[in-house]
């Protein structure tokens, strides 16, 4: 099972004596970047600032329906990078105080500082400091662990990779599970610095940061992705995965054929249209194109058979995927968060429609893997599962 939710504030905080108390909450586009002069002496980054709503995950959680062992991956997509390194590591901490998102934007002339900035964690009018009595700037983060689960998370990327898929599980677990000690403050992601701790949560101190990689003069690129504000498909998102799978057979028996190419998979109840934000059980058949003949009175192309059950492993079984029928993009992927269910009836699973975007068609695949060792045998089915999703 996927579950998505969108961020309700973002903005980019950039240091520089011009850029320092400028807000950036309305902007379409997030940045981490670094600029260093031509002498490789005044450097000057940028940061973002994220924060997702976890009521409904929280009261979820609470119930029972997102189980204890989900996992929770924060989404960027690439707006156009430029110049990027070949390699290089993003960071993602829990920021430590709170911030407001504002609604100024980068090239906005005259500027606006009636949100989070480089200097200030609200606006420029208050100037509430992001740490009070200290010229800290930058934002601050918890760094120290007080539980079972670490503080900050990382994704290496490489030339190839833009899109970030960065696993923040640990980091959403204190916000749920030890609300107290790490309230949600949202996230801040930048690149990686050397920094001077004080208590629990971590500042930026520029003069130790010159053997960093946010710090030093070593160019790594421009990298930008996509804000809330943006007008396209590809808003951040928080992605929670999890397996729901079950299965039961009854009195069902499994699909005899090895010869993948010799099924046929059909939806029994996919409809045109689905209203966003709904929760629906699709329910698939995998029938034999040439069944074996017998003396049954129900003819073997009417029997319900299910497909192979699969398993975390991702080894043998079946699963689904989904992905925008225009641009091919992939929303959910096969994995352990779209393993395939059984009951009595047949095949299954649910799926639900919160952070499907509205007015846009999607298609469903269907992962066959069956067998194992070298007689081991993999068949995608995708014969035009499309459905639309309307307001």
């Amino acid at each position: 099972m996927y579950y998505f939710e969108y961020p309700i504030t973002d903005t980019t905080i950039y240091e520089g004596n011009v850029t320092s108390s400028i807000n950036t909450g309305l902007d379409q586009i997030l940045e981490v970047e670094k600029h260093v002069n031509s002498s490789g002496t005044t450097i000057n980054a940028s940061r973002i600032l994220i924060k997702f709503n976890y009521g409904y995950i929280s009261s979820s959680v609470q119930s029972g329906v997102i189980p204890s062992t989900a996992k929770y991956y924060l989404n960027l997509y690439d707006a156009s990078s430029e110049e990027l390194a070949v390699e290089q590591s993003l960071f993602t901490y829990m920021v430590s105080g709170s911030w407001s998102g504002g609604t100024g934007t980068k090239d906005r002339d005259p500027a606006l500082s009636d949100g989070a900035s480089w200097k200030y964690r609200d606006n420029d009018t208050t100037k509430t400091e992001w740490v009070s009595g200290s010229l800290t700037q930058g934002g601050t983060w918890f760094t120290s662990s007080l539980g079972e689960y670490e503080v900050s998370s990382s994704q290496d990327l490489v030339y190839e990779t833009r899109d970030i898929r960065m696993d923040v599980t640990d980091l959403v677990k204190n916000h749920l599970y030890s609300s107290s000690i790490y309230p949600n403050n949202g996230f801040i992601v930048k690149r990686e610095n050397l920094v001077t701790s004080e208590s629990m949560f971590t500042v930026f101190d520029p003069t130790t940061s010159t053997g960093s990689a946010e710090g030093n003069s070593t160019p790594l690129g421009h990298l930008k992705f996509f804000s809330r504000e943006t007008h396209t498909i590809y808003p951040p998102k928080l992605e929670v995965e999890w397996d729901d799978s079950s299965w039961d057979t009854g009195s069902l028996s499994e699909l005899s054929s090895t010869d993948l190419d010799r099924l046929k998979i059909y939806f029994n109840n996919l409809k045109p249209e689905y209203k966003e934000k709904s929760k629906v059980k699709f329910r698939f058949t995998g029938r034999e194109l040439y069944p074996t003949r017998g003396f049954d009175t129900t003819p073997a192309a009417l029997t319900v058979k299910t497909l192979p059950s699969g398993s975390q492993l991702l080894q043998q079984g079946t699963y689904y995927s989904v992905r925008d029928a225009d641009t091919e993009d992939v929303l959910i992927p096969f994995g352990t968060g779209s393993i395939v269910s059984c009951d009595s009836t047949g095949n299954y699973f649910n799926l639900w429609l919160d952070g499907f975007q509205p007015e846009r068609f999607y298609t469903f695949s269907i992962k066959v893997v069956s067998g194992s060792g070298a007689s081991q045998s993999s068949m995608i089915y995708d014969d035009d599962f499309t459905f639309k999703i309307v307001r």
